[in-house]
């Protein structure tokens, strides 16, 4: 009983200790941050001159400090935060060193491009052909589907719009970027001497007829190798469609191995996401070292941006909804206050998976609802990271001084519309289709590998909206159903 008793005195005062030890470093490394911060300011805006080596070595005792914070924490979003900050003083100082580091971020950014070709198809063929259940379910699912696409589209084009207003990613200077990065065409190469026999009025009808031939893959093995998407989606779902048709003992070794494929694609995710604070760092080292450390000015508008475009899906698309079905708004906000606050803090809507669905049904809607609406929106419903992923691919056109016609950000939206859906489970998910996407339209992909240093930010609110706008949907499918029933609201009001 005493060895016990005192085993558990030893755990609780080494756990005090551990959190005292956490705190002082905690507290430590904010001093060093706010001196940091307020000789940068002094020294900027010329109120004080302040030596380049003073500078420098203020810079290197901080980078110093975050990392045995980071030690410390042992926590992998803080690594890549920190590794962001390393690369900006690598950058800054030792720009040689810097360009140097290049094939690290490359390295990274191919090992995620790996993950794209077996995941799409892997997510799609399961979906179609192994969720038998969607035909059984019937009118709520096409209900669900309904609302859940004319939401996501309408983010997209709030993304599209928010960033045009913006122009957030012009002014990037790419005078410095590397001959290998220069940005290629939109679409892929059209038939000159065909073209020029054509008379001028049908031009138009030429290029979208020429655009939909190539979505459709000649070998899908090569389509892996080109990364193109669109092509591997097409192949997936007529895979998926002729699975389906198949007879269930034929059928279920596919599935299967998809589901398998798929859950294996995860945990590979998870593998690779251990290298992300070196490719993170490397990749915005190399980008501050090449376009110097304005960049930063435009990646921190990216994050403002990113916040008013979901604050306007918010207000001009949830509020009405809501408001449309007579929706008590303020018992719906302490309903989902709790979820959604795990999902800010966490940034993982699995992890407010279990308190949402809970809440909805705590909100008066049936049980079979909420338990087919969340997790189907999960896949087919994340309305920020939708947003998102528009603004963020436009961004990177922005910075690589690609002027696109409406016309060509219209089909790299209708590119997302399509490969946004279904992975959602996969972590850093928007990342795998940013990049897909990039690569599919001819976009600078080191970019986007310095936009991951910031994505922690940018994911707290995506994250946010996506639980937010799974909530709401369980409510709006249940009044189109006629089940819903405000008369069992368990939610105290705050």
């Amino acid at each position: 009983m005493f060895a016990g008793l005192t085993q558990i005195i030893t755990f609780v005062a080494n756990q005090t200790a551990f959190f005292m030890k956490q705190n002082r470093i905690g507290l430590l490394t904010l001093v060093f941050i706010t001196i940091a911060a307020l000789l940068g300011v002094l020294n900027d805006f010329n109120i004080v001159d302040i030596p380049d080596n003073v500078m420098v070595a203020t810079r290197w005792i901080l980078a110093v400090q975050l990392v045995i914070y980071s030690l410390v924490k042992r926590n992998l979003t803080t690594w890549i935060l920190v590794c962001m900050v390393l690369g900006v003083f690598i950058g800054v100082d030792y720009p040689h060193v810097a360009v140097a580091l290049q094939p690290l971020s490359k390295g990274f950014i191919k090992l995620v491009k790996t993950i794209v070709g077996p995941i799409l198809f892997a997510t799609l063929v399961y979906g179609i052909a192994g969720h038998s259940d969607l035909k059984q379910v019937g009118r709520m699912a096409w209900k669900s589907m309904v609302y859940f696409y004319f939401a996501t589209t309408i983010a997209l084009f709030i993304g599209l719009a928010a960033i045009n207003l913006t122009q957030a990613g012009v002014g990037v200077n790419i005078a410095n970027m590397p001959h290998n990065e220069l940005p290629k065409p939109v679409t892929d190469p059209i038939d000159e001497s065909i073209l020029s026999t054509l008379p001028d009025g049908v031009h138009w009808l030429y290029k979208t007829l020429a655009f939909f031939r190539n979505i459709f893959p000649e070998n899908i093995v090569k389509s892996v190798y080109d990364a193109q998407i669109l092509q591997i989606v097409i192949f997936s779902v007529i895979f998926g469609i002729g699975l389906a048709m198949v007879d269930e003992k034929k059928r279920k070794p596919m599935v299967d191995f998809c589901e398998s494929l798929s859950e294996t694609m995860f945990k590979f995710t998870n593998i690779i996401m251990y290298f992300a604070p070196i490719g993170v760092g490397a990749a915005m080292a190399y980008t501050v070292g090449h376009m110097g450390v304005d960049i930063l000015k435009h990646l921190f508008m990216l994050v403002a941006t990113l916040y008013m475009a979901l604050i306007a899906f918010i207000l001009i698309v949830l509020l009405p909804i809501a408001l449309y079905i007579k929706l008590p708004i303020v018992k719906f906000i302490n309903a989902i206050k709790e979820p959604v606050s795990i999902a800010f803090a966490t940034t993982s809507s699995d992890a407010a998976l279990p308190k949402a669905m809970s809440a909805m049904e705590k909100f008066g809607v049936p049980r079979k609802i909420v338990s087919f609406v969340i997790p189907t929106g999960y896949s087919f419903n994340l309305d920020g990271t939708t947003l998102y992923l528009s603004l963020a691919s436009i961004f990177v056109a922005q910075a690589a001084g690609m002027h696109l016609t409406f016309g060509e950000q219209l089909l790299i939206v209708f590119t997302l519309m399509i490969t946004s859906k279904g992975v959602a489970a996969i972590p850093r998910a928007s990342l795998i289709i940013l990049i897909a996407t990039a690569d599919q339209f001819g976009l600078p992909t080191f970019i986007i590998a310095a936009i991951l240093g910031i994505d922690e930010l940018m994911d707290m609110g995506r994250t946010s909206l996506n639980v937010i706008g799974n909530c709401l949907a369980t409510v709006v499918i249940a009044k189109w159903e006629g089940e819903y029933n405000p008369d069992q609201i368990e939610i105290k009001e705050a």
